[in-house]
């Protein structure tokens, strides 16, 4: 029988409430948000299971932002890294490297697309956007990009100057360089062909713009799907006018949308690939694999690396990411995703009957159910966790809820932390 939720106390719990008002006084403000009815201080997970200090059991409908495709503490993953960690935790990165991290490279280069057959380890998706931009720009000659509104690529500054939403932006803008021009990401409503016409506009205005940069589904942004045809067009313009094209899948890559990574939904392949969250199974690991052509903008060392990091390839998250990736082969993940996708997808869709629900959109196991207004979305996520069922609030206002539950939640788990939202939904339609 699966493992469904147990609430046994208030939510949070006493010992989450304790820890919350200590985390108060150590941790950076600004990080984690704290209040009386949120959030809960998690203790272990399995699979589609979260368990808090006080003992409460969750069902997870985020897989902890996408990170859990093959369940959290997947038991393979767990044994390759006590493995691992008998051995060897830490090497010397880009001076002394180890053979487990040769092995993932060799393994990433045979699972990418195409040509994709050089790669960059990353500690972070948001260092995998850096890299992918200083190696557009070595192959490019040119510093300049266009990017998307809505766009997330993570919070540092040199992915901020490709981020999308202002939120994020507006309080660093004046540590962020201008040098990207941001498009209207085309939804379900637009065409390819007026995005196309946008991108050529804002060419034509800036001989500087060597890369284009873009998420195949907006993620953060709250889940949307372009129309089809859209990766393959700006295939097609890059192609034209020598620009690198750069994917960022750090979201969608490792199965979510139901294939290994979305960019195969078109059969293009980008310049440059950008991945990480579900790629090591919850140890930070991120990438950024670019075909030789590209890649090859870098110098070849001479004794110092121009871009690296203390922990570049470490070897506890290289033997984690190599488990994962044969747990996405032993189980078949893809063809999970593809084969309940749509039971998913009509089950999503019938919340659109709901006063509060505006919109709900996606594809394979990464949705979003957009609110009216973001309080709403805000009290469903609340509300929920106090039901035993784990939800985020997304989008650039707020205003949607991503679904995104771990590949490999069984049948029941998953119907039942519908159940939940589905019943969330209607309490708080009641009492607003």
């Amino acid at each position: 029988m699966s493992e469904l939720e147990s609430v046994v106390t208030a939510i949070p719990g006493p010992r989450s409430r304790a820890l919350a008002a200590e985390l108060a006084r150590y941790e950076a403000p600004g990080v984690t948000y704290l209040a009386g009815d949120y959030p809960v201080f998690w203790e272990r997970a399995s699979g589609a299971s979260v368990v808090d200090v006080d003992g409460n059991r969750y069902l997870d409908l985020t897989s902890a932002f996408g990170v859990a495709a093959t369940g959290h503490t997947n038991p393979r993953v767990a044994a390759a890294i006590a493995d691992q960690a008998s051995r060897l935790i830490h090497g010397m990165g880009d001076v002394h490297p180890t053979e487990v991290r040769t092995r993932l490279l060799e393994r990433l280069a045979a699972l990418a697309p195409g040509a994709l057959c050089k790669t960059y380890l990353a500690t972070s998706g948001a260092e995998a956007i850096e890299f992918a931009l200083k190696t557009a720009l070595l192959a490019s000659g040119k510093p300049h990009a266009i990017a998307y509104r809505g766009a997330y690529h993570g919070l540092s500054l040199g992915a901020l100057e490709v981020g999308g939403i202002d939120k994020f932006r507006a309080p660093f803008a004046a540590l962020v360089a201008g040098h990207a021009t941001f498009l209207a990401y085309p939804g379900a409503r637009d065409t390819v062909e007026s995005a196309v016409d946008a991108l050529r506009d804002a060419l034509a205005r800036d001989p500087q713009v060597g890369a284009v940069i873009v998420e195949p589904v907006q993620g953060r942004g709250g889940v949307i799907v372009p129309p089809a045809g859209f990766l393959r067009a700006l295939r097609a313009v890059c192609d034209e006018r020598e620009l690198v094209l750069i994917l960022d899948e750090i979201y969608t890559g490792f199965g979510r949308t139901g294939a290994t990574f979305a960019c195969e939904h078109e059969a293009i392949v980008p310049d440059l690939l950008c991945v990480g969250k579900a790629l090591a199974g919850g140890v930070p690991l991120a990438a950024t694999i670019g075909t030789a052509r590209v890649m090859d903008a870098w110098p070849v060392s001479a004794g110092e690396a121009l871009h690296t990091s203390t922990f570049l390839g470490n070897p506890l998250a290289c033997a984690a990411a190599l488990a994962n990736l044969d747990e996405l082969v032993r189980l078949d993940v893809v063809a999970q995703v593809r084969s309940r996708a749509a039971a998913l997808a009509e089950r999503l869709h019938a919340l659109a009957a709901a006063p509060s629900v505006s919109d709900v959109r996606g594809i394979g196991f990464l949705w979003a159910v957009e609110f009216d207004r973001a309080e709403v979305a805000n009290r469903v996520v609340v509300r929920g966790l106090a039901r035993g069922v784990i939800l985020l609030q997304s989008g650039p206002t707020g205003t949607s809820i991503t679904i995104a539950p771990p590949l490999t939640i069984e049948d029941e788990q998953l119907d039942r932390a519908l159940a939940l939202f589905e019943q969330t939904i209607r309490e708080t339609e009641g009492s607003w």
